[in-house]
This record gives C-alpha cells, structure tokens and sequence, in this order.
C-alpha cells in the first residue's frame, strides 16, 4: 500500500483530482469515486452586498444541481424501489417478534452502533458488505449483551428496508427509542443508488417498529449527520448521487420528538460548505460542532475535484430569539487530527468527542492509494482543544493514580522525555496472503506504549514493553462506535488491501478512564473473507454494462479452479451460522450448481441444489 507524504494537521483541507469512472462505490461509502471538493459558494446567509450576491447565487447554483439530479436519478429510484418493494414484501410475512441467540453478525460497514439508553446492551442495525462483485444490503437488527458477552439477532414485524449510511440516534424517552433517517440502498451490481428520505422509530420497551410520517424534512440523503438535542432531532448536510449527477448539503432541520413536526433552521454567520460523513457532536454548553467531512466538485467532464476537510464550526440557539441559530467558525488547538474522510465518532467521559480511524487518500487521475488510520483524538469543548488518545499500556504492577486521561501534545517536547523519537509513531508493516496467493502489504501506524504512560504522570515508571503482539484494531475506515459506562465499543468496517476490499467483523473495548489496552472480544480473519475478483477482460470491457463480462470471469475463475484440482470454496468464518454464511456465498454456489445442472435447468431446481451444497460444505467445514 502507498504511504501517503506528510500533510500539516493545522491545515484547513486537502485537495485531490479524480477521474469519475474509476472506483467502485462500495470501497468507501461515500459517492463511487472517493473523491472530494469544494462546491461553489459558502452555503449560509451572507452579509449585505457583493457576498450576499454571491450566495445568492451559490443558492441559485445549488437549486439548480438538485433539480438535475432530481430528475435523473428519478428513473433510477423507479427501478430500484421495485426490488426494495420485493424485500418489503419479504419482511412483511415476519409476524411475530423473534429473539434468537446467534454468533457475531457478519463483516460490514456503514451500519449504526448505538447504546441502549437503560440496558447493558449494543443495538445494531443495517449496513453493508461488498464481496468484489456485489452489493448486499442489510436491515438486521441485533443486540450486544455486554455482560454476558453474547449477541442476538432481533426479527421485529415491518422493519425499515435495507439501507447502509444512514443515523441512529438513542433517546430515553418512554423507556428508550432508537430514531433513524435516511441512507441508501444500492443494486447488486454498486451501480444504482435510492436514497432514502423516511424517518423511523424503534420503541425499545415494546421491541416495534413505527414510521414516522411528517412533512416538511429533509430530501433523500445519505452520509448526513444527527445528533439528539434537547428534545429535539438535528440534522446536518449529507449528499444524493445518480449514476451521472451528485449533490452535497449542508442544510440543517430540526424535528421536534414533542410535536413529530419538522422545520428547516435558517441559521446567521457562515456555516460549513455542502459535505458528509464529517463530525457532528452536542457540546456540555449547548452547542453543535461540526468538524470535518467529504465533498467534491464537477470541475469538467468526468473529472472531479476533492476535499477532505478539517475545518471546524459552531452552530448555537440564541437564547432569547426563538428558533434563532447561528454559525461560528472556531479554531481549536492541540493535536489535530489530519485531514481524513470515512472517521468514526462517538461521545466520550466528560462530553468530550472521540474521533477513530479513518483514511487519507491520494488520488491521481486514475488511481486512488489510501492510507487507513487506527489513532484516537479527542475534542474538548470546554477548552477548544483536541488532544491525542494515547494508550498507557498494559500495567506491570500497582502504581499510583494517573493525573489526567489525555496526553497534553506540550508534552511531547518536555526535557524530561527520552527524546522525540520515542514518542513518534511507530511504523509496522504486515504481510498478508490472500485465498489466490496473493500478497498483501499492510501499513499501520502504532502509538509507542511506554513513553504514552510517562507523560501521563511523572512518578509512575513506564511500563515494561510487553513481550507479545499489541492488541489494537487494525486501521480501517467507516466502522461503528458506541460508548457505554465509560467503555468504547468498535466493531467492523474496512480497509483495502490492493485492489481488494477488506470487509471486517471484529469487536474491540477499550475502557475510556483507564486508557491502558483493547480488548478484542470478537476477533476476525481477513483471510477468510470470500472475495470475487474482476478478470482483465471484464476491467476492460466494462463499458458493456453492469453484466458484461461476467461469464468471462466466472470462466476463468474455472480454470484457474480446475488448474489446481478441485474448486476453493468460499470459507466458513469463525463462529459464523449458516443463515449468515448462505446470503454472503450464495452467487457462488448458484453458479457451480449451475455448470452441474446443465442449462435447461430449472432455476428453482438450481437455486435447491445451491443451498444444498452450500449446506453440505458448512456443515463439513463445522
């Protein structure tokens, strides 16, 4: 993997070009090239004159694009809603409400991860998984008991249709409900999207699901941001993407959990350009920061310009004028994260904002390299200030209190530190070997353990460097957070190796006051992920459409089966059910009971004989 130069944490953004062909939509979660830009005009009111002027037309210009993209992508939305009908009629014959105790879900990304608000438990809920072929959206709910270290799959009656990239956002109202908007739905072959513009409501106490129908709330969107303030929802930004157009908002609505109402806010001051996936969190003061984020720009035919974000702002109620915000930009101090696109947030002790992960790309014309992050950063409101997250390691022996949970960054430079060097960042690089032989380069960057704990107090010895592996997650991009009694729970997303998407299953604790180690609670393989890759002959081709150049592939991937004897079949993955295993294989098994059947086969007969295989070799992998 391509190690990305040096960028200055202090800078405002990064700048990258694209062609807008190239990228599979699913290798980021953001619009099909992960590429990112400014779009015209601030997107806020402007002061009187020549600026007012210029946002008007930034409006006008955006009003525009909106229609545009409305209109062509309406066709699209036509077609996919036909499938997403056929699942909802499949979800419909589910009646009853069905608890059943299950292994870890399986690898996906871009799903919500939420505390429940009265109970030791995690909800989890949609997602998605691309295996190098196709796209599987989820609509699977499931619980994590924490204490008793076990999952659970939930079937409740008239779910919310499949969807990845949207948000969910935990309140204690009537014995706790999980609200959800938008996201999107994809078809199999990553070429078309739906984006969803619905709001629903899990009522945990009952286990029901409600949509909530209220006009006057945000277009279809995913990659927005909500956050529960008061008792009110606040929405921000997000994008809708065709196959031909795309458009970023950074428009803010609020709907009120008293009177189910929506209103588009109006706030004063500059706000933050169109963009998504940025930070979005609710300060101890009253505030709404907004951090970060993704966007990119039309800048001639097929090619876009960039931006990842770093800029940060403040949006605030102004108390005494009813239904009256404002934005401020703000400039915080610290150790800033560097710029980045697909982080994780979740809210730490003390209503800080802890930020994870993430990649850094570098694009070119035709090429993007990304380098995927693991670090912590946390953002302090009442200070302004971000700070590293800086891991104490494990302790040797009984020592006395730590002074502070965060590692101010002046303490880098203290004379009392071993030297810079100690402190910097250390470079690992592993090997992995893929089902086809292939193999992989990983690059991550590890925090030092041992001068971490010095800085954090000056009596304590640093820790003695521990004699086996560092238990972390790996680097990735859009996985979940969730925080509950001071703990930090990260499960899943993604990261690239090559030209091969890495879908993770993995479940990670790290006990936020202690600061010492992760603990992996589910651990996974990347190895034994199933991954279907595209011949040369359908890369160059693909113009012929989203099937062209399948057979061709499935073709070689014969051979090269028949070259070493006998076919490799998708692995079963540890603790993984059938139920699981069977939707993620399935396309493969149908196509080998197809070459068995002979093509006057029925496809009911075929379809039998896949799952019987597939039966067969799990239940001989068990």
């Amino acid at each position: 993997m391509k190690t990305a130069g040096s960028q200055d944490p202090f800078a405002s953004e990064v700048t990258c070009w694209s062609l807008q062909t190239y990228f599979p939509r699913a290798a980021r979660g953001f619009p099909s090239p992960q590429v990112s830009g400014h779009l015209l005009g601030p997107g806020a009111m402007g002061k009187k004159g020549k600026k007012e002027k210029k946002g008007r037309g930034a409006e006008k210009t955006a009003a525009k694009m909106e229609k545009k993209v409305s209109k062509r992508s309406r066709k699209e939305e036509e077609d996919l809603e036909a499938l997403i009908a056929h699942f909802q009629t499949l979800d419909a014959k589910k009646t009853q409400i069905v608890e059943t105790p299950c292994s870890p879900p399986s690898p996906r990304l871009n799903a919500s991860l939420s505390a429940h608000p009265e109970k030791d438990e995690l909800i989890l809920f949609g997602g998605e998984y691309f295996n190098g072929q196709k796209t599987f959206l989820y609509n699977e709910l499931y619980t994590y008991n924490i204490r008793k270290d076990a999952w659970a799959k939930v079937e409740i009656p008239n779910p919310p249709p499949r969807r990845c990239a949207h948000q969910a956002v935990v309140v204690p109202q009537c014995g706790g409900q999980l609200w959800i908007f938008g996201g999107e739905f994809a078809s199999p072959n990553g070429e078309q999207f739906y984006h969803y513009k619905d709001l629903w409501v899990l009522h945990l106490a009952t286990k029901t699901w409600e949509q909530v129908r209220s006009p006057g709330g945000p277009s279809g969107r995913s990659g927005h941001r909500m956050v529960a303030w008061k008792r009110q929802l606040i929405l921000f930004g997000g994008f809708h993407e065709s196959t031909r157009d795309y458009i970023y908002y950074n428009d803010v609505y609020a709907f009120n959990l008293d009177t189910v109402t929506w209103s588009k806010l109006s706030p004063s001051g500059t706000g933050p350009t169109p963009r998504s996936g940025c930070q979005m969190s609710v300060t101890p003061q009253g505030g709404i920061v907004i951090y970060g984020g993704y966007s990119k720009q039309r800048v001639k035919k097929d090619v876009d310009k960039g931006t990842q974000h770093a800029d940060m702002f403040l949006l605030k109620f102004e108390e005494g004028r009813e239904g009256k915000w404002a934005w401020t930009r703000i400039n915080p101090s610290g150790a800033k994260p560097t710029p980045r696109s697909g982080f994780s947030v979740a809210m730490a002790p003390n209503h800080q904002t802890l930020l994870f992960g993430g990649v850094c790309d570098e694009e070119e014309e035709e090429s993007l390299e990304g380098d995927f992050l693991n670090d912590l950063h946390f953002y302090d409101s009442a200070k302004n200030r971000w700070f590293a997250g800086q891991l104490k390691g494990p302790k040797s022996e009984k020592r006395k209190r730590r002074r502070g949970r965060k590692v101010e960054p002046e303490g880098a430079n203290k004379p009392e530190s071993e030297g810079v060097s100690a402190q910097a960042p250390l470079e690992v690089v592993r090997e992995v070997v893929a089902e086809d032989g292939t193999v992989v380069t990983i690059k991550q960057l590890l925090t030092a353990p041992g001068p971490a704990a010095q800085l954090q107090s000056d009596e304590d010895d640093s820790p003695e460097e521990a004699g086996g592996p560092v238990v972390e997650p790996c680097p990735r991009s859009n996985a979940m957070l969730a925080v509950k009694h001071g703990r930090l729970y990260l499960y899943g997303g993604m990261f690239e190796a090559g030209d091969r998407q890495v879908t993770l299953s993995d479940l990670y604790c790290l006990d936020l006051h202690k600061m010492e180690e992760w603990t992996a609670l589910v651990e996974a393989d990347p190895e034994a992920q199933e991954w279907l890759e595209e011949s040369d002959s359908e890369a160059s081709s693909a113009g012929e459409g989203a099937e062209g150049g399948e057979e061709d592939e499935e073709d070689e991937e014969d051979e090269e089966d028949e070259e070493d004897g006998e076919p490799r079949h998708p692995l079963v993955m540890p603790g993984e059910q059938f139920a699981d295993y069977l939707p993620r294989t399935e396309r493969y098994w149908v196509r080998l009971a197809q070459e068995g059947a002979g093509p006057d086969t029925k496809e009911k007969k075929v379809l039998k004989v896949a799952q019987a295989m597939a039966k067969a070799f799990f239940e001989d992998s068990a």
